[in-house]
């Protein structure tokens, strides 16, 4: 039974953002992570020349992109083995987020497991189904009633890398309670502090993690932040084939499907690392304007080693900082949005442009 939904957060701020509007320079909007620069030319061009899609798509994904899934988990994460069976892709990843409990068949009496500084959609997917959310970090504390379990590495909004010894640790007592695990990894692409800057952020897929065995783990990523492709709503699950033929079945009534002209932009987009690096690098030179800047104006950085997105405290309520930005013409997104445990955190996005992060850095700075 579908549990009463919460408001939608982002609506109580409307009258921050009219304040953070009248700024004499106008507004600098680091509250929600939508890319602002374009996608490249080329994928443009993939989409273009596949626009003659007169037959419906396959659910499944074509061959070609199912393999491109596979070839791209191999090269860019390290992960060896899979096959076309072992991929699917989704029509973005909320919506996989959000459905996959009851894709899964969880219900009232089942317990959904997500971090506990957590993008609000995991708790709305349990809500959903009638399930109880549960939000923990450790892996001794998830409940015998715990059906599936969410992890995010890099995380939103906090940016903490999970280690390969931490991903293990989370398989083996998912595996113990009889629970599906999945890790949410749509910004791994994107590490910044040591060691990640220089190897990649570990998946859960990793055979270090899963020593072999596939049973009952998923990844789930986006193309939409390294790749500019958020409308594209390009996404797509890996992992174990049985948990991923229960969903296609599932997809496959419910018409769930990636439009063809979307599943040839992505294959060539999973097979080109060039326009990924040139991204990665403008995510990494506004980060680096920023970071010094919110230090200087008071805050303390917590975590953020991955990620689009700066977690940061000056040890005040959440909303008290909100609204000390909003006097500077910034626009943020408070602890209070993504969980019960970090009132006195504020999120700040890396996606504004290069003009944006810098007059956001001049004014912290200024005071």
């Amino acid at each position: 039974m579908l549990k009463s939904l919460p408001h939608y957060p982002w609506d109580q701020m409307v009258p921050v953002a009219a304040r953070a509007r009248a700024h004499p320079d106008g507004i600098v909007d680091l509250s929600i992570g939508s890319p602002v620069d374009g996608t490249p030319e080329i994928i443009r061009r993939a989409l273009a020349e596949a626009t003659d899609a007169h037959a419906y798509p396959q659910t499944a994904g074509t061959p070609e992109l199912r393999q491109a899934i596979a070839s791209w988990y191999e090269r860019r994460r390290g992960v060896t083995g899979l096959t076309v069976n072992h991929v699917l892709p989704t029509v973005g990843s909320k919506e996989l987020v959000a459905l996959l409990p009851f894709m899964l068949g969880v219900g009232e009496g089942d317990t959904v497991v997500h971090p506990r500084a957590a993008y609000p959609t995991y708790a709305i997917g349990a809500a959903m189904v009638g399930a109880d959310a549960f939000p923990s970090d450790d892996p001794n504390e998830w409940p015998d009633s715990t059906k599936l379990v969410w992890l995010n590495s890099p995380g939103n909004p906090d940016g903490r890398v999970l280690t390969i010894p931490e991903l293990r640790a989370a398989v083996t007592r998912a595996r113990e309670l009889g629970a599906v695990i999945v890790n949410d990894e749509c910004y791994a692409e994107l590490g910044w502090d040591e060691p990640w800057r220089s190897e990649p952020i570990p998946s859960i897929l990793d055979p270090r993690v899963i020593e072999g065995n596939r049973r009952d783990v998923l990844a789930t990523y986006s193309l939409s932040k390294q790749s500019n492709m958020a409308g594209y709503r390009a996404a797509f699950a890996a992992g174990c084939s049985d948990v991923l033929a229960r969903l296609l079945t599932v997809r496959k009534h419910a018409g769930l499907m990636l439009p063809a002209p979307l599943q040839a932009a992505m294959t060539l987009a999973l097979g080109d690392d060039e326009h990924v690096a040139v991204q990665r690098e403008r995510y990494r030179a506004r980060r680096n304007v920023l970071l010094p800047a919110l230090r200087t104006a008071g805050f303390r950085v917590d975590h953020s080693q991955g990620g689009l997105y700066l977690w940061a405290s000056e040890g005040r309520d959440a909303w008290d900082s909100i609204a000390r930005l909003s006097d500077l013409g910034i626009l943020a997104g408070p602890g209070h949005f993504y969980g019960n445990f970090f009132p006195q955190h504020v999120r700040f996005s890396l996606t504004a442009t290069d003009e944006r992060i810098a007059a956001a850095a001049n004014r912290l700075t200024a005071g």
